[in-house]
């Protein structure tokens, strides 16, 4: 990393920043019943302060018509009115503790960033890039719950560190594939028979036993548990931290591992019988010794790619990095949605299977023909029956480690399918090249309409994921503040956090005007 030290940007302009982020999550999921403070475009919080809404363009990162009809517009918000509005709302089960814990370390993490500037370079640089942007949806994600700044610096992918991995002896291993050559044995280390060794971030290491081993640099990609070895390389290794929310732990489930290879092989047969312009990171190498601390898995990327989270970061350099790579937006966006939905579609309506592959998942191949590039597949829902009749094949239940990932529901296929593919790899990159001066909404919406409209006429014959789409009064939305953090599973009812949904939004691709309206 080079960096500078730099002036930093008014503190009070990123608390007001992340304060009214906050404040449009808990509002959108309707913490609380907190909706039902609103009257005649004003939010009152609880005590009677009255905050502005709006449905014009309200800052950066925030957009009324995407998510909800209407957000914050009040530049004297503070932190503290927001987590006060929480508490006075909050069940006494909730966990406001953690959820005020939450938000202050990002306000903390965001004021680091602004201070340092940093530069970043390497075969990471696109990575660190994106992870100077904001989630679309959780207003929080720059929180590492529990690291100092010291720990951000040194680990974090939007300062574009570099580090040495730890290692650790294992009495006991379930491991599969083909290690690297960089990878030390047992016995190059001087350690018994029946002994393997693993690597480990510093960070975990400071909570295991460690050995002397090879001197193996790597820097964090978007992801900051996976780490890159070189530039098609990468490890995943557990975190002792939890990213979007206190019950996303950050640690390696030993039963995702074998399940992310499941899922990978089961996508390698359908993009081969589906001729689909996607390429899928090899991730058959992996292992763990029942323990969420000890666990790595060892991604081989086929490709080099440009993960759809970076598109709209601003680089040093002053274009923004789908500038990089596009002479002309529109066609670049245009291109780019038609691969998305000539792989999810038919993925979903043919074979039933839904991916949460997200902007940190998905990556670009630039063309001719532009390519996905899929990693990360151990969170995807797949209606075994479905995948049976189409494939001719399909694992069994009880290959799973997971048992959430079989579903017969194609309710839950489509809201993974909406919440992930349409808003968060579609409608998010139209609203935020639209406040960039990039490309007009109406323009970036209307390409959306069209490739997926184009999709659905040739892969969706009885209709379904077009009446939930384009044809749908609303969209779902997940409530992932509540889930995450403030309200526990045993209480929201959600089997998995990252999959709980809360109130419906807008439509954005039908309630925008068309082109030619506009």
């Amino acid at each position: 990393m080079t960096g500078e030290t730099a002036t930093p940007v008014r503190s009070r302009e990123r608390e007001v920043y992340l304060a009214a982020r906050v404040l449009d999550a808990l509002l959108r999921e309707d913490y609380g019943r907190l909706s039902r403070h609103v009257a005649d475009g004003r939010l009152t919080l609880p005590g009677g302060r009255a905050v502005a809404l709006t449905r014009e363009r309200a800052g950066t990162g925030r957009h009324p018509g995407f998510l909800a009809e209407r957000v914050v517009d009040d530049d004297a918000l503070t932190l503290d009115e927001v987590i006060a509005a929480t508490r006075a709302l909050a069940d006494p089960r909730d966990d406001v503790a953690a959820f005020e814990r939450e938000c202050r370390e990002a306000l903390r993490a965001l004021r680091l960033y602004d201070a340092v500037r940093p530069r970043p370079g390497g075969v990471t640089r696109y990575e660190a890039l994106a992870a100077a942007l904001d989630h679309p949806v959780y207003p929080t994600a720059r929180c590492r719950l529990g690291l100092e700044e010291r720990d951000l610096l040194a680990y974090a992918p939007e300062f574009g560190p570099s580090f040495r991995l730890c290692w650790t002896a294992v009495p006991g291993s379930t491991c599969r594939g083909v290690r690297p050559d960089w990878w030390p044995a047992a016995a190059d280390l001087g350690l018994p028979d029946g002994t393997d060794v693993f690597p480990v971030h510093p960070l975990t290491a400071r909570l295991l036993p460690t050995v002397p081993g090879p001197a193996v640099t790597v820097r964090p990609t978007l992801s900051m548990r996976t780490v890159a070895v070189g530039p098609r390389e990468q490890l995943k290794l557990p975190l002792p931290t939890s990213t979007l929310g206190l019950r996303n732990r950050r640690v390696i489930m030993p039963g995702t591992l074998s399940d992310g290879a499941l899922v990978e092989r089961v996508l390698r047969a359908v993009a081969e019988r589906e001729n689909a312009p996607v390429l899928l990171a090899d991730e058959q190498t992996y292992g763990h010794a029942d323990d969420p601390l000890r666990g790595y898995l060892l991604r081989r990327m086929p490709a080099d790619g440009v993960p759809v989270a970076a598109l709209l970061a601003r680089t040093p350099e002053g274009p923004y990095v789908i500038e990089e790579l596009a002479g002309d937006v529109a066609a670049f966006f245009g291109d780019y949605l038609h691969a998305l939905f000539r792989w999810n579609v038919p993925l979903l309506t043919r074979y039933g299977i839904a991916l949460e592959a997200h902007q940190q998942n998905v990556s670009i191949v630039p063309g001719p023909p532009m390519r996905l590039m899929i990693k990360d597949n151990d969170g995807a829902l797949i209606d075994l029956r479905r995948l049976g009749d189409a494939l001719g094949r399909a694992p069994e239940p009880g290959e799973f480690a997971d048992p959430r990932l079989p579903t017969t529901d194609p309710e839950a296929l489509a809201k993974v399918f909406v919440t992930i593919t349409v808003h968060l790899c579609a409608g998010a990159l139209a609203f935020g090249l639209a406040e960039r001066g990039l490309l007009p909404l109406a323009t970036g919406l209307e390409l959306i309409r069209d490739r997926l409209d184009a999709a659905l006429t040739a892969h969706d014959p009885t209709g379904f994921l077009r009446a939930r789409t384009l044809d749908a009064d609303r969209l779902p939305g997940k409530a992932m503040v509540t889930a995450g953090t403030l309200v526990g599973k045993d209480r929201t009812g959600a089997e998995d956090i990252n999959k709980h949904y809360g109130p419906s939004g807008p439509n954005y691709l039908t309630n925008y005007p068309k082109r030619s309206a506009s």
